[in-house]
C-alpha cells in the first residue's frame, strides 16, 4: 500500500473507535447514567479515541506533502 492508502486505512480505524465511543456515551446519556462506572469508562475511552484521532491526523499533516 501507498502512503495514501495507509493513512485511509488507519483513519476509518480509529474513526471506528471514535464512533463507538460516541455512541456509548449517547446510550448512557440517553439512559440518564451520568455517573459511576460505566461512566467513567465511557469518558476515558472518548477521551482516548480522539487523543488517538488528533494524534493521527497530526502525523499525517507532517507527511502531507506527500499526499499532494
Amino acid at each position: 500500500m501507498n502512503a495514501a492508502d495507509d493513512f485511509r486505512f488507519k483513519s476509518h480505524e480509529l474513526l471506528l473507535d471514535l464512533d463507538a465511543a460516541i455512541n456509548q456515551m449517547m446510550m448512557l446519556v440517553a439512559t440518564r447514567e451520568l455517573s459511576g462506572e460505566r461512566w467513567c469508562a465511557a469518558v476515558t475511552q472518548h477521551s482516548d479515541a480522539c487523543a488517538a484521532w488528533s494524534s493521527h491526523l497530526s502525523e499525517s499533516s507532517l507527511l502531507n506533502s506527500h499526499f499532494l
